[in-house]
């Protein structure tokens, strides 16, 4: 006989997980990540702003407005070599507060025709944000979605942007233990959550053939979710033309490594603690990435750090613009470009991948 949930006591997100772990068994980390994250009444994104000093991290568009800036020079470059279509789905994933695309609406607005021709998408599942987004992006007219697969319908080009957004996605953990890979899940330990191994190892050609060698005790990521809203992604733009720019921290390559995290208030804290009130991220695998999308029929081209992106996007000149008009915010705008490109803190950890159709290589990934 089936056990009755309405009598469980879930006036938290803890107390929810715990009692669905106590009626069902371990959660994957995906199930975790899911629920700290999205859950409808106590998920991490559903309920606060995040974002900033006053929240737990700050993001590339918050540092400074030269990152939106070029994110729109990449979309309006890209929009020119696609033959300036007459009309485009522009789409950000995980928009935040709007400040990316409120930076890059300068220069679409220098550009004749673009911000005419641009059908603005926001796929977004935080209100707070939601209200942000219209606040600062409402005279634009955006569309926003749940769901990349809403936009099936339109026959158009797509530009996409995804900024700090494949971090964010649940993924799965495998532990080498005794020579066989085993799935890591949470249960509940002197009732803490707590980490253990599912008993059943996976297949072994089911992993990367890289990592078969890996030794006892490594950990392997994956992020499935990732995986297939890639794939849903880049079958869009095969068939209907354009690019995703997704900028992230993360790896060039598969490899092992725990990288899961949680932070709160910008430092970091106890992933399996802080329930549903830290944000919970892992590192970026671009080579899976890619490879999800070469097989739905779109191309990837070679990764950049950001530092090499936003460089040959023309930051340096950018800053001495900016210094110029603005003397007295020197000091504050060279630190904003340092954080963005310096390899000791954002330029290398973090990567630029492009993504487009078969016929068409983005500026300015085909400038090498």
């Amino acid at each position: 006989m089936p056990i009755e949930r309405k009598n469980v006591s879930e006036d938290s997100l803890e107390k929810v997980i715990k009692a669905q772990i106590t009626l069902e068994g371990p959660i994957s980390l995906s199930t975790y990540m899911g629920l700290c994250l999205t859950h409808p009444k106590y998920g991490y994104y559903k309920n606060t702003d995040v974002l900033g000093k006053d929240g737990d991290f700050i993001t590339a568009p918050e540092i400074s407005q030269m990152f939106g800036e070029f994110i729109g020079l990449y979309i309006a470059q890209a929009w020119i070599d696609l033959g300036s279509p007459e009309k485009f789905n522009l789409v950000e994933l995980g928009p935040g507060r709007g400040t990316l695309l409120e930076d890059a609406f300068r220069v679409f607005n220098k550009v004749e025709g673009l911000s005419d021709a641009l059908q603005l998408n926001l796929l977004e599942t935080n209100e707070v944000f939601v209200k942000l987004q219209a606040k600062k992006l409402g005279q634009y007219k955006p569309n926003w979605i749940k769901d990349i697969n809403q936009l099936q319908g339109d026959e158009i080009p797509l530009l996409i942007i995804a900024n700090e957004f494949f971090d964010a996605l649940p993924i799965k953990q495998f532990q080498k233990q005794d020579d066989k890979w085993f799935e890591r899940a949470i249960g509940i330990k002197e009732d803490k959550l707590a980490w253990g191994l599912e008993p059943k190892p996976v297949p072994s050609e089911s992993l990367p053939a890289n990592i078969n060698d890996a030794l006892n005790g490594s950990i392997w990521e994956v992020g499935f979710a990732s995986l297939r809203l890639m794939s849903e992604i880049s079958a869009l733009i095969a068939k209907n033309g354009g690019a995703i720019l997704a900028i992230d921290y993360g790896y060039a390559q598969t490899q092992t490594g725990d990288s899961f995290q949680a932070l709160k208030n910008h430092e970091p804290v106890n992933v399996l603690e802080h329930i549903g009130k830290a944000d919970l991220s892992s590192h970026v695998d671009f080579e899976a990435l890619a490879k999800a999308a070469s097989n739905a029929g779109a191309i990837a081209q070679p990764l950049k750090t950001q530092a090499e992106f936003l460089s040959l996007l023309g930051i340096e000149q950018r800053s001495e613009q900016l210094i110029k008009a603005n003397p007295s915010l020197e000091e504050e705008i060279t630190s904003a470009k340092k954080r963005l490109v310096s390899t000791d803190q954002m330029g290398s950890l973090f990567k630029v991948l492009s993504i487009s159709s078969r016929d068409f290589n983005p500026f300015p990934f085909n400038s090498d």
